[in-house]
């Protein structure tokens, strides 16, 4: 008997070593509380990494710790439930599209799937990540091309004048959600591109997200000059030869890879125009079966198609002639093609030997279809694109759009699940596309006002110890009080407004300071208290964007801001889940139609909070009147000046008038009646259509079987 136990406990510890080696569970609240409760420091240390928790925790301590059987019988939930996950042979895409002849495969340049594994910079990657997850729950068969990043995208340190200062640590791989693709036979799976004269190699890593895998490729072998080595170092780092040598690595590695891997795709999937190299490889296999180049240039296209999300011209990645051809000359001459053909398929003007080569001109003019990321992106991306089609009207170029969603069970917090567990079933996550479900929240009364108003209460709570330890570490670090200075940082009971993403200019982060004798009152009314909580990453070379971050951060020592306005440095997805937790309001106020999309503020939902947002990216679709609020007018002022002093107008009178009074406003049990049916009108309204279900959904019928 006691062989058989040890033999279970054996079996199970393996399964455990399994589970934390995939990303499922991730999205799964009572997954992650196993791994806390094995090592809460380790859990803490490593930013909640499964895999580096049970690589500090002995075979003995772990099979000790199965002989508690109120803990061995919830692991063996987990797992249960895992397995069950993964055997299913019933999901949506056997129901809905059956007919996919091969996987999705799917590039992108960063996958944001947790804050533990950190190569993603932004809401690209993000909404990558998020994709990839989706695709898991509906049963695509989905495979992911990215880059490894071991160093990652960089740490954040904001020093004492507000600067920021960058750190790249090193990340390694067995501490890592990942395991090397090897040969049948054992040892690495090597390929290898050519960048310029030189043969670069690369290995791939593997990642498994439920029953999705992502591939990630990585240039740091000894068989590469040391330059080579660190090609894939960075996410999106150094000078222009970096970002081509790394594309050549994603798009023509990336394809490299599944052919060694006997991976043949149905679609191949471009998130973005950082990958669109791909199709010059896939140019070059059907050239070298003996196909003209007409025929190969239509095959190409008829398994390809391309996301943009990029809303203005200069955010696309252009190449010059020079440039092209000392990088892709030598791979290019396998093709029998000359290389004025090579730039024709990046030019507009295949002819204007002036114009660069463009990746998103590659990516639209090698796809049979092309899409935007919302409805005003896609009109924004058929105006940018016209001289490409210059016989069609503006309203028929062939760009659509399928609005971003989120992955809502990542973004749940354990304490939403819990309070939506209870009052819907644990099923809810698996209905998420189901509408007349959600019609539940706003008319079924399955969760009352005073239950939404305790669970606002318990989140903006969390959201305030969690700033007030991040910011004891940052004071500590530069010499400061770490703990008796921090009691009066923010309120639970004051009305709490989030901005977090990346600091890009365009997204303004301190338009909320542009008239400070007007935001002084306001924040300063003992009333009706005001406090907001800042976070986000500028670019390394993005010195405007730095600025933005000194200004907010001398806003939060002003001595009328004092513990109402916060800057919590090194953003990411962990500090990401905590601010759309426990915000109020979800502030967003980008120069319009500079937002692609944006998914931040989708985020907030599930957990009660509200949306405040200029009329742009998703908001356009998503604002009803009654579901949070607008800013502006969807009119846009030539004059950059201009323009911000509107916004800024409108955004303070929304404020003042609309947003602050309605908080407030209590009946005599103390609740915002008005608030909560706002609240209840957001998630009827949003969460059922701004999710990846939807999204992914949507790709697969209007995209993925579209030959």
């Amino acid at each position: 008997m006691e062989e058989q136990t040890n033999e279970i406990l054996t079996s199970l510890a393996e399964q455990l070593h399994t589970l934390a080696h995939n990303l499922w569970w991730t999205w799964n609240p009572q997954a992650q509380e196993i791994f806390r409760e094995l090592s809460p420091l380790a859990w803490e240390r490593s930013n909640h990494n499964a895999v580096d928790v049970l690589h500090d925790i002995s075979r003995q301590e772990l099979t000790a710790r199965l002989h508690d059987p109120d803990f061995s019988k919830t692991v063996q939930e987990v797992l249960q439930e895992f397995e069950s996950y993964l055997d299913s042979r019933i999901t949506w895409a056997s129901e809905h599209i059956a007919e996919l002849k091969g996987p999705v495969a799917y590039f992108s340049a960063e996958f944001g799937l947790h804050e533990s594994l950190p190569i993603y910079s932004g809401g690209l990657g993000v909404l990558s990540g998020d994709h990839m997850k989706s695709a898991s729950d509906l049963g695509i068969p989905f495979i992911g091309i990215g880059l490894f990043y071991r160093q990652g995208y960089f740490q954040q340190r904001v020093g004492p004048d507000g600067w920021q200062q960058e750190l790249y640590p090193i990340y390694h791989p067995e501490r890592l959600p990942l395991e090397l693709v090897t040969q049948p036979e054992g040892g690495r799976l090597l390929n290898s591109v050519e960048i310029g004269h030189s043969t670069v190699y690369f290995q791939a890593w593997r990642a498994r997200i439920g029953r999705a895998t992502l591939y990630l490729l990585d240039t740091n072998l000894p068989e590469n000059d040391q330059h080579f080595q660190g090609l894939t170092a960075h996410v999106y780092g150094g000078d222009i030869d970096t970002r081509v040598g790394q594309e050549i690595i994603l798009g023509i590695g990336g394809v490299r890879l599944l052919n060694s891997l006997k991976v043949y795709p149905a679609v191949f999937h471009m998130n973005e125009g950082h990958s669109a190299f791909l199709t010059l490889e896939l140019l070059r296999e059907e050239l070298k079966a003996g196909k003209n180049l007409e025929e190969a240039q239509d095959s190409v296209i008829a398994r390809c198609i391309f996301t943009t999300h990029t809303p203005v011209p200069a955010g696309h990645d252009r190449f010059s002639q020079e440039l092209m051809h000392h990088l892709l000359g030598n791979f290019w001459s396998d093709t029998h093609l000359s290389l004025d053909q090579l730039m024709s398929f990046g030019r507009i003007n295949p002819g204007d030997p002036h114009q660069l080569f463009t990746m998103t001109v590659l990516a639209l003019k090698m796809s049979r279809a092309a899409n935007g990321v919302s409805r005003l992106h896609g009109l924004v991306s058929r105006e940018m694109w016209k001289e490409l089609y210059p016989f069609r009207p503006t309203g028929e170029i062939p760009i659509g759009h399928v609005t971003n969603g989120i992955h809502t069970p990542s973004w749940a917090t354990r304490k939403a699940h819990d309070f939506w567990n209870k009052r819907l079933g644990i099923d809810w996550t698996d209905k998420l596309m189901d509408a007349d479900y959600w019609h539940k929240i706003e008319f079924d009364g399955l969760a009352t006002d005073e239950e939404l108003w305790a669970l606002r209460y318990v989140l903006r709570r969390d959201l305030i110890e969690f700033v007030r330890l991040r910011l004891r570490d940052q004071y500590l670090r530069i010499g400061g009080d770490g703990s008796s200075s921090l009691d009066h940082v923010l309120s639970p009971d004051a009305l709490t407004i989030c901005f977090a993403r990346r600091f890009a200019t365009y997204k303004r982060a301190p338009l909320l300071f542009r008239h400070l004798e007007r935001m002084i009152p306001v924040f300063n009314d003992p009333q009706r208290p005001l406090q907001i909580v800042f976070a986000g990453k500028a670019h390394p070379r993005d010195n405007e964007g730095k600025r933005f971050i000194q200004k907010i951060v001398e806003m939060s020592h002003h001595p009328q801001f004092s513990g109402k306005v916060v800057f919590l440095e090194n953003y990411d997805m962990n500090v990401a889940r905590q601010m759309v937790a426990g915000a109020d309001v979800w502030l967003n106020n980008p120069r319009r139609p500079l937002e692609a999309s944006g998914t931040s503020g989708q985020k907030v939902v599930i957990h009660g909070g509200l949306n405040f947002s200029i009329l742009d990216g998703w908001w356009c679709e998503g604002f009803n009147g009654t579901n949070g609020w607008g800013i502006g007018d969807g009119e846009t002022e030539s004059d950059l000046e201009a323009q911000d002093e509107k916004d800024f107008a409108d955004l303070f009178t929304g404020l003042a008038e609309q947003v602050i009074p309605e908080f407030y406003s209590r009946n005599e049990r103390g609740i915002p009646v008005r608030w909560i049916a706002r609240i209840r009108n957001a998630m009827r309204t949003l969460i059922p259509v701004y999710n990846t279900d939807r999204m992914v959904a949507e790709y697969a019928r209007k995209y993925y079987l579209k030959g």
